[in-house]
């Protein structure tokens, strides 16, 4: 069957598509984590200390909510940056691996 998308990808073309990305994508997400990790960690010091220092129960309940918010929130940012990190790394495989077909 002809199929017109898959002829005019190439294997040359495929890399200058995706050797800069994947260039890109392995410098930037460790330094990323590392940006998150530590803005995190200043973020909730500073929450915990506004949730220790809270006086009245409306305060503290307000400063609560948002030490847990920005928790999750951080613990999520992080997670989907490790995702993207190992699914690179597959991508990355996969990419290498790949048998162009022959028409």
């Amino acid at each position: 069957m002809f199929n017109p998308v898959v002829l005019a990808i190439t294997e040359k073309d495929l890399n200058t598509i995706v050797k800069p990305l994947l260039d890109v994508l392995k410098v930037l997400v460790p330094v990323l984590l590392g940006v998150v990790g530590s803005v995190g960690a200043i973020w909730v010091i500073f929450l915990g200390v506004k949730y220790a220092k809270a006086e009245e129960p409306q305060e503290h309940e307000k400063a609560r909510a948002s030490l847990k918010h920005a928790i999750i929130g951080f613990v999520l940012i992080f997670v989907l940056l490790v995702a993207l990190q190992v699914g690179v790394g597959v991508f990355t495989s996969w990419y290498e691996n790949y048998e162009f077909p022959q028409y």
